[in-house]
This record gives C-alpha cells, sequence and structure tokens, in this order.
C-alpha cells in the first residue's frame, strides 16, 4: 500500500476528499492541475469533463442541490476560477455547500506580478466575497486543515461554497504524513427556553402562517404536522417549494410572489420562518409587509437582526427545531378558516393571470401530467419557470430547483446534469428559456458524452421577453433583447442530442415519455407563439 510520504500532495488531496465521501468530480483538466490527474487515476472519484468551468460549477451545484452533498469542481488557476465563479456565485446566493478546488501559480511567485501562466493577483480575494472563505494553501499540512475546515462548514454552518486553492509547486511537493478525513461536527441545537418561547406565540396565535424556504428541506414532515396542528398556512419561497406538498390544503406553493399571497401574510399576527431569507427575490418586493411578531429558526445568526427582526431568534437546524416545536406545542386549536382561504387565493393563481400566463400554464400541466411525480426539475432563469413556481405542484422537497437569489442565466442545462449523476435512478428534466440556454449550451456534449436520458424543455419566446416586458412597461422602447436564434433543433442534433419541436399537447406528452428513454438527452422546443398554446 502506498503511503502519503510517497504521494504528492496533489495525489493526496484527491485521496482525501475520497474519504469525505466524495465520488465525483466536475472540471477541465489543465497544466496546473495535471498532480490532481495523477491522484485522479488511483482513485475510484469520477471525473466529469465538462466544455467549460462555468458548466462545472453549475454541474457541483446541481449535484448538491439534489444529493444534499457536497458538490465539488475541480479547475485550473486564473481562467478556470473565474469561468466558475458565476456558478459560485449562484451557490453562495442559495446556500448551497460546493468546494471548488483549484491551482494557483507557483508559491514563490505569489504577490510577485511577474506574469506567470494563469496569473490572478490574490486569486482567494477575487473568490472571497461569493465563498464561506476561501484560502491558499501555501505548505502541504495545510490542505488538510483547509479541507477538513471547509466540510466542517457544510456539515454545520450555513452550507456555501468554499474556494482552497494549491499552488502548482505545493501540489508536486511529497504530502508528509497520513491524511485522516476528520469527524465533522453537527448543527447547533436549539435552546429549551427560544423553544418554549416559540410555543408561547404560537398557542396564542389568532391567524398564525409559516414561510419556508431551501433551509427547511430536511424538516418538511415536522413543518406539516405544525401547520396541521395550527391550520397554519405555509408559504414557500422558490428554494422552499413542496417541502409542504404543493397539493396540501394549506400550502400556498412557492406564491410569494403574488399579489394574493402577500396581502394574505400581512394578516398574520405571528410568522414561523424557517430556512429562509425572506428574500425579495422570492416576491420581487423591496420589504414585505410583515405586520405580525416573527419567530426565525435559522443556521445564520445575521438572518436574526434584518430586515425582518425576530421576537424569537433560534439559531439551530431546521429539523431539530421544529421537531422540538411540535414536540413542546402540544394540542392546540387548528384555524378552521384557513384551508378555504387558501383554497381561494390558489384559484386565483389559475385565474388572474396574464395571456402569456397562460400559456405557460397550459404547457406545464401537460408537463406535469407527462412527468413521474419523483421527477427532478431544474430550472433556468425564464418565464416558463416564472410561472411554474405558483404554477407547477410538487409534493416533495429538492423536486423543483430555481436560484432566483443569484438569478443567472445558463444553470438549468449543467444543474440537471449534476443532478442526473447525483441521483441516477431519478428522472431529471432541465426547463430552460431559448436566452439562457445559449450562455452554457455546449454542455448538451458533456450530456451526450455520458449518456443521459436527459428531457431538455426549451421554452423558445424569441428573445429576453421578460426584460422586453419590464422596458415596454417602463414606456422604453426595447433594446437588446431579440435577435436570430440558431435552429435549435439543428444544434441539438449535431452535438448527438435527439431533438424535435412540439405542435401540440400530445406530441409534448409522448416526446417526455420518450425522452427518460433513451440513450441521450432529448431538446424539446416548445414556441410560446405557436396556435396549440393559445
Amino acid at each position: 500500500m502506498t503511503t502519503n510520504s510517497e504521494l504528492t500532495v496533489g495525489e493526496a488531496t484527491i485521496e482525501l476528499l475520497e474519504q469525505y465521501g466524495v465520488d465525483t468530480l466536475f472540471g477541465i483538466p489543465g497544466v496546473h492541475t495535471l498532480e490532481f490527474c495523477r491522484g485522479l487515476n488511483r482513485s475510484s472519484i469520477r471525473h466529469v469533463q465538462t466544455r467549460n468551468e462555468q458548466g462545472a460549477g453549475f454541474m457541483a451545484d446541481g449535484y448538491a442541490r439534489a444529493s444534499g452533498k457536497p458538490g465539488v469542481a475541480l479547475v485550473i488557476s486564473g481562467p478556470g476560477v473565474t469561468n466558475a465563479l458565476t456558478a459560485i456565485g449562484q451557490a453562495y446566493a442559495d446556500s448551497i455547500p460546493l468546494l471548488m478546488l483549484s491551482s494557483d501559480a507557483a508559491s514563490y511567485t505569489l504577490g510577485k506580478g511577474w506574469g506567470c501562466l494563469h496569473e490572478v493577483p490574490g486569486l482567494t480575494d477575487t473568490t472571497a466575497p461569493l465563498t464561506a472563505f476561501s484560502a491558499t494553501a501555501m505548505h502541504p499540512e495545510e490542505v488538510p486543515e483547509l479541507i477538513a475546515r471547509a466540510f466542517s462548514v457544510f456539515s454545520s454552518e450555513r452550507p456555501r461554497p468554499v474556494h482552497i486553492a494549491i499552488p502548482i509547486d505545493v501540489l508536486e511537493m511529497p504530502a508528509g504524513d497520513e491524511w485522516q478525513a476528520i469527524e465533522l461536527p453537527q448543527r447547533p441545537a436549539p435552546t429549551r427556553k427560544k423553544i418554549e418561547r416559540a410555543c408561547n406565540l404560537l398557542r396564542n396565535a389568532k391567524q398564525p402562517m409559516i414561510c419556508v424556504g431551501g433551509g427547511a428541506w430536511l424538516a418538511s414532515d415536522a413543518i406539516t404536522e405544525l401547520a396541521e396542528r395550527l391550520g397554519a398556512p405555509v408559504i414557500g419561497s422558490t428554494a422552499g417549494k413542496g417541502i409542504i406538498g404543493d397539493t396540501h390544503p394549506l400550502s400556498l406553493s412557492a406564491g410569494r410572489v403574488r399579489g394574493e399571497v402577500q396581502e394574505y401574510l400581512a394578516k398574520a399576527d405571528v410568522v414561523l420562518a424557517v430556512g429562509t431569507e425572506l428574500s425579495e427575490v422570492d416576491s420581487f418586493v423591496k420589504t414585505l409587509e410583515i405586520n405580525g411578531k416573527i419567530i426565525r429558526i435559522d443556521l445564520d445568526p445575521r438572518k436574526m437582526s434584518d430586515l425582518y427582526p425576530a421576537e424569537v431568534a433560534i439559531i439551530g437546524g431546521a429539523k431539530t427545531s421544529t421537531e422540538a416545536i411540535v414536540r413542546e406545542l402540544g394540542e392546540v386549536e387548528a384555524r378552521s378558516e384557513t384551508v378555504a382561504e387558501v383554497a381561494e387565493i390558489r384559484a386565483a393563481f389559475r385565474s388572474d393571470i396574464s395571456d402569456s400566463q397562460a400559456r405557460h400554464t397550459k404547457t406545464l400541466d401537460v408537463l406535469r401530467a407527462a412527468l413521474p411525480p419523483e421527477t427532478v426539475v431544474m430550472g433556468d432563469i425564464c418565464q416558463l419557470v416564472y410561472t411554474g413556481c405558483f404554477a407547477f405542484d410538487v409534493d416533495r422537497p429538492r423536486l423543483w430547483h430555481y436560484p432566483a437569489g443569484y438569478c443567472t442565466l445558463g444553470c438549468a442545462l449543467p444543474d440537471a446534469i449534476g443532478a442526473k449523476l447525483a441521483l441516477p435512478d431519478t428522472p431529471v428534466v432541465a426547463f430552460a428559456g431559448d436566452g439562457g440556454f445559449m450562455f452554457t449550451v455546449q454542455e448538451l456534449v458533456t450530456a451526450v458524452e455520458l449518456k443521459l436520458a436527459l428531457p431538455l424543455i426549451l421554452w423558445n419566446n424569441n428573445g429576453l421577453k421578460q426584460i422586453e416586458d419590464g422596458m415596454l412597461e417602463r414606456g422604453i422602447t426595447p433594446v437588446g433583447v431579440s435577435g436570430p436564434n440558431p435552429d435549435f433543433i439543428a444544434l441539438a442534433q449535431s452535438c448527438g442530442c435527439h431533438a424535435l419541436r412540439i405542435d401540440s399537447a400530445e406530441t409534448l406528452t409522448n416526446a417526455v415519455s420518450e425522452a427518460f428513454r433513451t440513450d441521450r438527452p432529448t431538446l424539446i422546443e416548445v414556441n410560446e407563439w405557436d396556435p396549440w398554446l393559445n
């Protein structure tokens, strides 16, 4: 057996990642990552070759979203890091555990401005604003310490991305003593006093409501039980969609963007906010009107005193904290009016919509019927997905992914690839618009190479329609929002995909079903202006 003293730092780093449970890396090899590649050759970790490092970052993000495990991107110094940084920003905004591991220029050149290959002055300073921490390992013994710190963040704190850079000369050094993964810390548990205070507020509430975000996904069962016991409606963020099933009579889905839901929330006298920032990206209003007392459950202490200060601030894991509230609360009289109020609001989701949203809804209804209930949807930044937040039902957490926080175009396809690799036996589908799809279209080749049965629903409205709509609403003559598109069918076929255009609901149903039975991705183009949608 090879000892660590016989391994380079690059080889030992890959071996250590394997100890932490990493089974997949996403990236593009380069001359500055050759020692990592030497380690991959003696490891069981799968390396997925992407076509751009931004794709690598998004795939790692999608892997983490779908699995709950940290995703890992392995990139070169300089352009590899900066190409991936958009995806790191998305993971930061949505609290996704993602490790970006990179090389850096030789340690003895750093800060000297010699113009070395891939040189970025202060590489980890570049990534620091979008990570829980970023650090450079200047000596071999610093590598296991930094990796342990990264996985400790993922397991016990708000799980934001981490960047660790290792200079190329350090990568080639002997690793030295054996490296071992540490026992990871757990998330903090709530204090009994805080749980009692929360329960007192909830027992005395006349109109309690529950707001959930992506940080509450492990607490789905406890939140559902608590909502039923209180007769409290549950309002999800885009990341909180499905934490209580969308078809549950107390669910308002990810409807915070709707005016009806915002007005309803203003009537609450107590609001329990679990794992959510209550961010403007979920409502598109600068500040929600919340008149009731707020109980906040979050891993991030900074959320307790932001725009929505907490009456009761519970710092702890969502599952542990909500289960403690359920145990302490006891029997209460459930508010009886809530189910009818929620049903009336949900009806407005269908009746009070624009012509464009009606076309989205028709498409989404066909897709919902055609897709298996357990399908994971990876959404891009497009109007079909905006409407889907309140018009496409999912009944479990982590089946709907729309990264509204950073809101960067191009995420759906690579996110879906990462999700499918994380959950190979689960159906995964991507929803993207024609504009966003072109940001990462090259990753079709990656999906073909991996032989992924992955449907991509391409919503083609011939431009950046959301921006165009905004210009028109403000009396601005549209600029920069339209232009020629490629022949998407020919483009996808040239990458080795199946591809077809949809001309009826029946064609769409059949196309989706067939896409799950093939050995490659299928691009399914739906044009918003086609007659069958009118």
